[in-house]
């Protein structure tokens, strides 16, 4: 599944930097997590290198977004093709 950014977000800047598909940008208020490019670091990393980051711990997994590792790495296949 896809990751997001709750409104605890402190907007430090960090997750952005260390999000290898982009997928992370500022939005209106907060930093948001664009669901089409979160691959939770399938393809790049073991973990998603946004949440070890984040010092106040608000990314989070999105439960409206299920998606399987295969489906992960069929994302990271189809954005780094």
């Amino acid at each position: 599944m896809a990751l997001y950014i709750t409104d605890e977000c402190i907007n430090c800047d960090l997750c952005a930097e260390e999000c290898p598909n982009e997928a992370i940008s500022m939005g209106e208020e907060i930093y948001e997590i664009d669901g089409n490019k979160c691959t939770e670091c399938i393809g790049h990393y073991d973990t998603p290198s946004c949440i070890p980051v984040c010092p106040v711990e608000c990314i989070l997994p999105d439960p409206n977004r299920q998606e399987s590792i295969d489906q992960l790495a069929e994302k990271f296949a189809q954005l780094h093709s």
